[in-house]
Order: C-alpha cells, then sequence, then structure tokens
C-alpha cells in the first residue's frame, strides 16, 4: 500500500519497438481518482475503436500525461533499447513540463526502467495489469497508429494502415518492389539486409 506522499502515481509505457520504420513513441499518463476511466488493459487487446474512444477520455480526464519520441535516426544511433528509453524519459518530461506536475512514482511496463529522477519500478506486464500503464499503452499506440496513418496516405502501396511498419511479409515485398522511404531504420535486420 503506498502512503499519502506517494499518490502521484505515472505510469509509462511505449509503442513501436518492433517496426522497420517510424518513431518509437512513449506514454505517460497520470490518472485522476475523481475521474475513473474504465475497459483499461493492454492497448493491443483492445479494438482500433476502443483505442481511440479510451485516448479521448485519458487526454480528457487525466491529472496530467505526456508523450515522448525517438526517430529512426536516434534508434539507429543508440539502438532500439535505449532509444526507447529516451522515448520514456521524453514522455515523462513533456507531461511535467505541460502540467507542472511531479510524480512520487513511476510505474513502466517491462524489466527495466528508463533514467530518470522520479523513483521508478518495472512491472512485466504492467500494461495488460496496471491501469495507469495501460492508460499510457494507449496513449503511446494510438499516437503511433496516426502516425503510420498519415503515412499511409502519403505512401499508400505500402500497406501501413494493414501492418504498423512491422515486417510482414506484404510489407517487406512492397520494400523489395518499391525500395525504402525516409523514416526505416536502417540498423534493422530486413532493412540492412536489403541495403547490403
Amino acid at each position: 500500500m503506498l502512503d499519502e506522499s506517494c499518490r502521484l502515481i505515472c505510469g509509462i509505457d511505449e509503442a513501436g519497438r518492433g517496426p522497420l520504420i517510424g518513431n518509437v513513441v512513449a506514454g505517460a499518463v497520470i490518472l485522476d481518482d475523481k475521474k475513473p476511466i474504465f475497459g483499461l488493459q493492454d492497448s493491443k487487446k483492445l479494438s482500433a475503436a476502443k483505442r481511440n474512444q479510451l485516448y479521448e477520455l485519458i487526454i480528457q480526464n487525466s491529472l496530467a500525461w505526456g508523450v515522448g519520441q525517438a526517430s529512426p535516426a536516434e534508434i539507429d544511433r543508440l539502438n532500439i533499447l535505449q532509444a526507447t528509453m529516451l522515448a520514456m524519459q521524453r514522455a515523462l518530461d513533456h507531461l511535467m513540463k505541460q502540467f507542472m506536475i511531479r510524480p512520487n512514482l513511476v510505474l513502466v511496463d517491462g524489466n527495466r526502467c528508463p533514467d530518470i529522477a522520479v523513483p521508478s519500478q518495472a512491472i512485466i506486464h504492467g500494461d495488460a495489469s496496471t491501469p495507469v500503464i495501460s492508460a499510457a499503452s494507449i496513449l503511446a499506440k494510438v499516437t503511433r497508429d496516426r502516425q503510420m496513418a498519415t503515412l499511409d496516405q502519403e505512401y499508400p502501396l505500402y500497406g501501413f494502415k494493414d501492418h504498423q511498419g512491422y515486417p510482414t511479409k506484404r510489407h517487406l515485398e512492397m520494400i523489395h518492389q518499391l525500395g525504402l522511404i525516409p523514416g526505416y531504420r536502417l540498423t534493422f535486420g530486413p532493412i540492412k539486409k536489403l541495403l547490403l
């Protein structure tokens, strides 16, 4: 049981570690106990429509929220793990600067925490078990999915709205047929192999 000094609990999670293209995105959320949001769970287990609905509720009803990102160039330079940690740091920074709130504790989905100046705890499968992390997961995934939808409008033949940049058979076929566009992660296996 957390004491009164730990009331402001922030959840952090990421989306987009596995795709071949685009930013890795992290969300940070502090929920408001007075405005409960029902239906929070791992964003991957929700339909796109439900995720979008919950996204709006999170933006409207949370005490604070933030989004942080690391670019494909940063992913290539740092590696995906370190870039993910950077996106998480940026999400927390965004939350604190935007809302002038500093959490007492940060709960992070996974098995490690970013280097932040706030006490933190990693929770494996936290996006499925801890509502505040679920909220962060939804924030990150909807943000990234919207980026992929924009990319799909610019490059419709690649099918980004269907695979969100993951290395599906169709995606790899389109890369081989059409070539690379800006935003690919050049150090990721299938892209590195293509460049060689």
